[in-house]
């Protein structure tokens, strides 16, 4: 028999918050651009695609700090999980500083919401106008920071990010390779790979990078933070269940086991009026499930570790297989 573990991790638990932060020194400050911008090796395959595609984590309400909750609920490690939520989340809030050539309001942080993608380092890059404020703001100032959280947030339990890093535009012999690790990106959760030679055409957009990425800090959701230094965040590797096509994953595991697993965690009582897989990585999925009009999200451990959209349909069924919808 399949091993079934369902691990609710909530605010509600007795231990006290912890935060950490990492000893290394974060990278050293450099007054200018880099002469080169390189992508990393295995950014991308070779037909030209990106070898890394897109997914994340999300959890909620983990008390007690986020390495006793990674035990205790079989979760990836904080870098595994930034990564991920890199690869998963679709927009992010870019916060610049605003310019004294060109805004009122110099010096104070200017957020917007922009679209972006991750080259296989996981470093971000962005499609900017050269008209919009943030554009030029970055042009005098390249400091930034980005803040992420998946698609469908919640709220404040929910998983999020914010990277700190120096933002440059790409030179225009590595333009083309941003704009395809866009549409692989973004046709990918769209679910249609059509779209790839129709968006980020048209206009003069213009792909930026951030280069230097300078810390990292990550909330997993109520107790559990941890600053993540960003030599361990470039050295992690993305689940290979997040790589392919994550909203596809997620979509089909809903359509074929929403009964079963409104079934399955209605049965620890009270009931469930819907249960949701909100994101999934090797070791687990977690559910967002909803009794009574609140909701909270509980972790559906794997006995062994899944790779493929295969090896996660035929885990869940087997999970489920004694449930009835």
């Amino acid at each position: 028999m399949p091993r079934l573990q369902v691990t609710r991790c909530s605010k509600e638990e007795n231990s006290k918050p912890a935060a950490s932060r990492s000893k290394s020194s974060p990278p050293s400050s450099g007054g200018s651009p880099p002469s080169s911008l390189a992508f990393p090796s295995n950014n991308l395959s070779p037909d030209g695609n990106r070898s890394l595609s897109s997914s994340g984590l999300q959890r909620t309400s983990l008390s007690g700090g986020v390495q006793n909750a990674t035990l205790r609920c079989d979760l990836p490690s904080p870098a595994v999980a930034v990564r991920n939520l890199v690869e998963q989340a679709q927009h992010a809030h870019l916060c610049t500083l605003m310019s004294a050539m060109h805004h009122r309001r110099a010096g104070y942080p200017f957020g917007t919401v922009v679209e972006f993608a991750a080259d296989g380092a996981g470093h971000p890059l962005f499609s900017l106008s050269p008209l919009a404020i943030h554009t030029r703001n970055i042009r005098e100032d390249a400091r930034c920071s980005l803040v992420l959280q998946l698609p469908g947030w919640t709220g404040l339990a929910n998983a999020r990010v914010t990277i700190f890093g120096d933002v440059y535009p790409l030179p225009s012999d590595m333009q083309e390779a941003a704009r395809e690790i866009f549409h692989q990106k973004h046709a990918s959760h769209a679910g249609d790979p059509a779209k790839k030679s129709s968006r980020w055409l048209s206009g003069n957009a213009q792909y930026f990078r951030m280069h230097h990425l300078r810390d990292i800090y990550f909330v997993g959701g109520f107790g559990t933070v941890q600053w993540v230094d960003a030599g361990e965040y470039a050295a992690a590797t993305p689940d290979a269940i997040v790589l392919h096509g994550p909203t596809a994953v997620l979509r089909v595991l809903n359509e074929r086991f929403a009964g079963a697993l409104r079934g399955l965690f209605g049965a620890r009582g009270g009931g469930a009026d819907d249960a949701v897989v909100i994101s999934i990585d090797k070791l687990g999925a977690d559910v967002r499930v909803r009794r009574a009009g609140q909701h909270a999200v509980e972790r559906l451990v794997f006995d062994q570790e899944v790779v493929t959209l295969e090896d996660a349909i035929d885990i869940m069924q087997r999970l489920t297989a004694h449930v009835e919808a």
